[in-house]
């Protein structure tokens, strides 16, 4: 894979199913356009159709009746139409119709029982913020003339977001059928005021009210917990209708009114590298909060909450669950008492990753990524699974490489368990160790178009999941609290070590690199293991926690979770305090609106470098956050590629350009 070629890269989203009737939004990006495009698409067993035409569309839903299908879609990139606005038409075909012109946009919408009305999530700026005016006469002010803004509280910021507390996200109830017959879009007023964010409004089946999720107390003061409130359609003070016991997201209602929802366990801010379970509660009727119950084990059932709200089937319950690199499709008893992952049949996704599902009646549609794809839509049924797309042909036809399954032990007698993505020739090949972020996230068996570039490049490509990771357990994710840098250094280099065991590695040509946690890892390695390395490629790294704390979107938190309160100890877990021990080639890497790992921490770690003598860089992208190497402007994206192979060009040249 070239860099140029994630314009072949198909993405397929949640997909939406009611009969026969199966659409997916599939995005694609566009280099010319420097944006992503994306269209509906109607999945048959004879293949996908486009069922939209517009720039951007997203999140299908399907009303119960099956009449109307509402979805997002933006136009441009400027002004409230380049937001997500609510569109609806009708099932059977025919020109959508636009029912908002929401100033900063909207979330998916979510259908009412009654398939006449939906719920969602919006922020509403303050007046005279983000391109709206003070007063309805008013001018709109430029960004750099707004007023200024008060900061009392530690959670004020979120990366890929900004700032919060100006825009708060709130829930609305549109009537869709009045906004069909009305000749402009609608106004509708929010249901929630601007106290506290809300997320993931999910309808009682008597669609009398929705349920919401949002920081406790209704975010009267810092927190991480949040519990489920129900609020009325006409509007009304919030109630609280479960305490929950950590995060939650995602409630829905099963057709009882039991409602299933996904969370987390855990005590004041200690919210690290916690599995995700599913929950269920059953909602009083005399005024107390419902009390919750884990339906799944703590320790080895990890939900995927990006993949979709969990999804009531017959008896049981559907959740994708993380686990060893692989997002597999399970049911859960709907009686269950926090049941093992054992117990829990898996319907897809072994040796790969399900991205979203949806069910009805007896059908189940997943869309299903692997090593070779960016994702197909798959209907599951007992002992079979059926493709029904081809959306990565054109990629599989430019060329995949292959990944190979490694397991080796950590110096502990720890297992540990990764993948090696292999380039074409006989060697030997320089390798590359790549360290995802987190720490508490996975690699995969998905195609990483990160991995398939290098690889094609030339490079042997080692991917591992080191203690600290998800997927593999709670006690393996939490390993590493308080331990940045030890068990996790070890296993990297353990899988190392037995990819630089075959005849066909170059173990004098062996580079580092990684973003986030990676970075910081990269940095790590780079001091404490430079013998093993020839150059390293750090990319939105954490390299100081004492900066970090009071700078990061999430540091006021986040660094006394992972590494502690105390400076000293604080100051030992940073690599900015070895920089003085690294010697190698060392590229600093970083985008100018990263809210979670600022860009001082890329600042301090060159400066420090640069004094020191070190061969080293620094690359910044401009307007980019922390999700540049997944979301941002594809151009960038292909930029970024470009200088990555240059640098390992460089100081790692593969064979044939060396000889």
């Amino acid at each position: 894979m070239r860099p140029a070629e994630i314009e072949l890269l198909a993405t397929p989203g949640t997909p939406a199913l009611r009969g026969d009737l199966l659409l997916v939004a599939v995005s694609r990006p566009d280099l010319a356009a420097d944006s992503y495009r994306s269209t509906l698409r109607r999945v048959e067993p004879g293949g996908d159709t486009p069922w939209t035409h517009g720039e951007r569309d997203s999140s299908p839903v399907i009303s119960p009746d099956g009449r109307w299908v509402a979805f997002l879609r933006a136009t441009g990139r400027s002004g409230p139409l380049g937001r997500p606005q609510l569109h609806v038409m009708p099932a059977a075909g025919g020109e959508p119709r636009r029912l908002t012109e929401l100033p900063l946009g909207m979330d998916a919408p979510v259908w009412a029982p009654d398939s006449r009305r939906v719920a969602f999530t919006a922020r509403v700026p303050e007046p005279g913020r983000y391109g709206t005016a003070e007063d309805v006469d008013g001018a709109v002010p430029e960004p750099e003339a707004e007023r200024p803004r008060r900061i009392t509280r530690y959670d004020y910021l979120l990366d890929d977001v900004g700032y919060l507390r100006d825009r708060p996200k709130r829930l609305f109830v549109l009537d869709v059928l009045a906004g069909l017959a009305a000749e402009t879009p609608l106004d509708p007023a929010p249901l929630t005021d601007g106290a506290a964010d809300v997320a993931g409004p999910a309808w009682a089946p008597g669609g009398d009210f929705v349920l919401v999720a949002a920081p406790r107390d209704w975010d009267r003061a810092e927190t991480l917990h949040q519990d489920l409130y129900a609020v009325a359609a006409e509007g009304g003070e919030p109630v609280l209708a479960v305490r929950a016991t950590g995060v939650v997201a995602e409630p829905v209602f099963a057709a009882d009114g039991t409602v299933f929802y996904y969370g987390t366990e855990f005590e004041g801010f200690a919210e690290e590298a916690r599995n995700t379970g599913l929950w269920a509660a059953a909602l009083t009727t005399d005024g107390t909060p419902a009390v919750p119950r884990r339906l799944t084990d703590t320790e080895s059932v990890d939900c995927a909450v990006a993949a979709g709200a969990p999804v009531p089937f017959e008896d049981r319950v559907l959740v994708v669950v993380r686990h060893r690199g692989a997002a597999e499709l399970r049911s859960v008893p709907r009686d269950g008492d926090r049941a093992p992952l054992a117990e829990l049949p898996r319907l897809a996704g072994r040796n790969a990753a399900v991205r979203g599902f949806a069910a009805d009646g007896d059908t189940v549609a997943v869309v299903l990524t692997g090593p070779a794809d960016t994702g197909e839509v798959v209907l599951v049924a007992p002992g079979e699974a059926r493709t029904l797309t081809d959306l990565s042909a054109p990629l599989r036809e430019a060329g995949v490489r292959p990944a190979e399954e490694l397991t080796t032990t950590a110096a502990d007698g720890y297992p540990v368990h990764g993948w090696v993505v292999l380039p074409e020739g006989e060697g030997p090949h320089p390798v590359l160790l790549l360290v995802h972020g987190g720490p508490f996230a996975p690699y995969e068996w998905s195609f990483f178009d990160e991995a398939q570039v290098y690889a094609s490049a030339g490079y042997a490509v080692v991917l591992a999941n080191p203690r600290g990771s998800a997927g593999y357990g709670e006690r393996h994710g939490r390993a590493v609290v308080g331990r940045l840098g030890t068990v996790d250094a070890d296993d990297l280099l353990a899988l190392l070590d037995i990819v630089l065991e075959r005849s066909d590695m170059d173990g004098e040509r062996v580079g580092v690199m990684g973003g986030s946690y990676g970075g910081f890892m990269t940095g790590w390695l780079a001091a404490h293991h430079g013998d093993r390395f020839r150059a390293a490629w750090s990319e939105r790294a954490v390299n100081a926690w004492d900066s970090f704390a009071g700078t990061s979107d999430i540091g006021w938190w986040f660094a006394e979770s992972y590494v502690g309160a105390d400076p000293e100890e604080q100051r030992r877990r940073s690599p900015l305090s070895y920089a003085d021990r690294i010697r190698m080639p060392f590229a600093v890497v970083h985008s100018e609106h990263d809210w979670r790992c600022p860009i001082e921490q890329a600042q301090r770690m060159f400066v420090a470098l640069k004094r020191n003598g070190v061969d080293t860089e620094m690359l910044i992208f401009p307007g980019e956050g922390h999700e540049l190497t997944r979301s941002g402007r594809p151009r960038h994206r292909v930029q970024r590629f470009g200088a990555v192979l240059d640098w390992w060009a460089r100081h790692l040249r593969p064979a044939e350009e060396t000889g």
